[in-house]
């Protein structure tokens, strides 16, 4: 059954309680990983620590020991968070998420994102439902980033959202090419959408989040770039941990071709977010996205 191992198996970890594990615990006998930019891991990091950015996790997989502890940080524990329970649905022994991130052991303030549940997952869905929930939580995504691209007058970002958001709509089309290839038909994306029952009343976005829930707990956040991409971060890894595992336990051949073609897309994605995070100079990241208004000390 997907998701037999939880988020609640993640075990969370202080910086005081890592520091003591770091103590008593011989190197090479657990794994410190750092899933945050080159850039990130350059200007800090700590002793010892791995580098595999987000985007390049799935990838990596193989290179990491699935036996060792794992212990894995970004900048204040949100993207980690979400690359912990990959790694737990991945079939690692024992993960814990680092509170509070990088700065948290520097010993500032930090607070990440709040967490966002996956939902929608029972394990036998038909290829055609799975497209179905994938068309919805395409379009929830392309929404969410038009909001803030509706919003910021920062120039680069809007690029981005821009850039994303045709993307989305480009994974849109392809989802609709996918049904089309399963149900012998020729389906307009709108059209092939409208097919599937709705399940989540349009506002479901990539990983089974509601958008509305998603920027209403995290409206301080999303005030600035920073935050604003450790949350589209966040949301990709958790899409495509959920496109895995349903491709992982599917014993429909069909089903896990067009899990695994979804997952090569979202990982296309986490790449342009990670390239973005490392073109911008730290100071141009902590900016507010709307003029006039001041982004958190924490993001």
């Amino acid at each position: 059954m997907i998701g037999s191992r939880t988020p609640e198996s993640l075990k969370t970890m202080f910086p005081d309680e890592l520091q003591d594990y770091m103590q008593s615990h011989r190197e090479g006998t657990y794994t410190l990983l750092d899933v945050r930019q080159p850039t990130e891991y350059e200007e800090a990091h700590l002793p010892g620590a791995r580098l595999v950015p987000l985007p390049r996790l799935v990838d990596a997989l193989g290179e990491l020991d699935r036996r060792k502890p794992t212990i894995v940080y970004c900048a204040v524990g949100g993207r980690s968070r979400t690359a912990a329970q990959l790694l737990i649905h991945q079939g690692f022994d024992e993960v814990f998420n680092l509170q509070g991130g990088i700065q948290a052991w520097e010993q500032q303030t930090a607070s990440g994102p709040l967490e966002m549940h996956l939902r929608f997952v029972r394990g036998d869905e038909s290829p055609k439902e799975v497209i179905g929930v994938a068309l919805e939580m395409e379009e929830g995504l392309r929404q969410f980033h038009q909001r803030m691209k509706d919003t910021t007058t920062d120039p680069g970002l809007s690029e981005l959202l821009a850039h994303l958001i045709r993307a989305e709509e480009s994974h849109k089309r392809t989802l609709a090419g996918l049904l089309e290839e399963l149900t012998g038909g020729s389906p307009a994306p709108e059209d092939a959408a409208a097919e599937i029952p709705d399940r989540t009343g349009g506002r479901v976005m990539e990983g089974g989040l509601d958008m509305d829930e998603l920027m209403e707990r995290n409206r301080p956040y999303l005030s600035s770039v920073a935050g604003y991409l450790d949350i589209a971060m966040m949301i990709e890894v958790q899409a495509l941990d959920l496109y895995l595992r349903m491709a992982n336990e599917s014993r429909d051949p069909r089903t896990r071709d067009v899990l695994r073609r979804i997952g090569e897309e979202e990982k296309a994605h986490l790449a342009i977010l990670g390239r973005f995070m490392d073109e911008k100079r730290r100071g141009e990241l902590e900016r507010p996205i709307r003029g006039g208004e001041r982004a958190p000390a924490d993001s």
